[in-house]
């Protein structure tokens, strides 16, 4: 297989629609390791159709592009002479694909998810911080989020911003509220805001779009939305207003779970939105819950293989929190460790992508964060939502308020870098 790389995004979709006009099959896939930045998405086409495609990029008049033969990333030196007497035979054959560069299949995934072997725990731990070493390097990206509506449509029986809960105090923040936020996003140095919110009909996509423009105008930020299912011309107009990523999470592969957390959702619907997301050149963000009612192991790696397969640039995971006002709110909290194993396994699957070390990892404990960033993940999301409305964005119960002094804690006990981009001062401080 070959890939193409284009000068940005508008090009690479411009050059995806003419080879797929032209009956060429191309798969939008995270860029290898040497293109430089993680957001960068390049196009899979086969040695059979290469000049056709070379004669069609040309016709096009695009000039600054490469095309390149895709390589097996190779993650030397994980295996010694004295492993073997730790871990198991089945371990080491895994890690030597790992170290070969090779796919691992679903059933080596669920070996390590299942190992009750300490030593192959940590030493997966190990391989997924330095696969996340040469991938993205040591610096953190921090990220800002405004939770700006905890009004939703939907009756998801995990959340506690359901439709169907009586007891939460609603609310949604106007634009200009959400523009003083920005703006002290803006102040810290923060380059990515993320908009999130339930699905709220009276905060439409005429209404994002408005708001998408003005910050893009005002202050040129990237712009994450999380916001649900839309349609394909929806997702276009955020787009084209000037939405750079979306993340919206498939939390479960398994459909039968799916039907079970989402009472009125369409498990191939959520499989189209995310399809339309990565035809339209977002940078695509998905993730799963760890401990949902029912999962195993064998379903979160159908999980992991989904991300790898869709070509997901964003991966959040993160542990089941039961919520006051839901129908699950009896249940018990997913497990710290299996969501270490899965970001751990995560990194090494997919490689070259974000993964966030989640919100509600800090929840159950303050240092999960710090063991997150040392299995493989490379980000953290600072709530900014304003003081008055940050615990009513319920989605779970008693949710860590992640701030920059939180963060700089994970990232500097996790021995990794805070971003040149945040303005701190000589205190370390914000």
């Amino acid at each position: 297989m070959y890939l193409i790389l284009a000068k940005n995004t508008s090009q690479m979709l411009m050059i995806n629609e003419n080879l797929n006009n032209s009956g060429v099959n191309t798969d939008m896939v995270p860029a290898p390791p040497e293109s430089g930045t993680v957001c960068a998405i390049a196009l899979r086409v086969s040695e059979e159709d290469l000049e056709l495609v070379k004669k069609i990029i040309s016709e096009i008049s695009i000039n600054e592009y490469e095309i390149f033969k895709e390589k097996k990333f190779k993650l030397q030196d994980l295996i010694d002479k004295k492993m073997g007497t730790f871990v198991s035979n089945e371990f080491v054959q895994i890690f030597k694909k790992v170290e070969l560069g090779e796919n691992l299949e679903k059933k080596d995934i669920v070996y390590l998810l299942k190992t009750t072997n300490k030593k192959e725990v940590q030493l997966l731990f190990d391989a997924a911080d330095k696969m996340r070493s040469r991938m993205v390097g040591d610096y953190v990206e921090i990220r800002g989020a405004i939770e700006f509506s905890n009004y939703c449509r939907k009756s998801c029986k995990y959340c506690g911003i359901n439709k169907n809960n009586k007891d939460i105090f609603r609310y949604r923040m106007t634009e200009d509220e959400i523009l003083d936020v920005v703006f002290s996003l803006h102040k810290m140095g923060i380059k990515t805001v993320i908009l999130q919110s339930g699905e709220d009909v009276m905060w439409g996509t005429d209404r994002l779009i408005e708001l998408v423009k003005r910050i893009k105008k005002e202050y040129g930020l990237r712009i994450t939305l999380s916001v649900g299912e839309k349609s394909f011309d929806e997702y276009k107009r955020l787009k084209e207003a000037g939405a750079n990523n979306f993340l919206l999470k498939i939390e479960t592969t398994n459909r039968d779970i799916f039907k079970n957390i989402h009472p009125d959702d369409d498990f191939d619907y959520r499989l189209k939105c995310s399809k339309w997301l990565k035809e339209l050149g977002y940078i695509n963000g998905s993730g799963n819950i760890i401990g949902l009612p029912g999962q195993t192991e064998e379903d979160i790696a159908e999980d992991i293989l989904f991300f790898k397969n869709m070509g997901i640039n964003m991966i959040g995971i993160g542990p089941f929190i039961p919520a006051c006002g839901s129908e699950f709110e009896s249940l018990p909290v997913g497990s710290i460790e299996m969501t270490l194993r899965t970001v751990a396994i995560t990194r090494l699957v997919c490689k070259k992508v974000y993964i966030p070390s989640t919100t509600a990892l800090a929840s159950l404990d303050k240092d999960a964060q710090v063991m997150a960033l040392k299995a493989g993940a490379n980000t953290i999301m600072l709530i900014n939502t304003p003081i008055k409305y940050r615990q009513k964005y319920k989605i779970y119960d008693n949710k860590n308020m992640v701030d920059m002094q939180s963060a700089i804690y994970a990232v500097e006990n996790a021995g990794r870098k805070m971003p040149k981009y945040i303005k701190l001062n000589e205190e370390g401080t914000v």
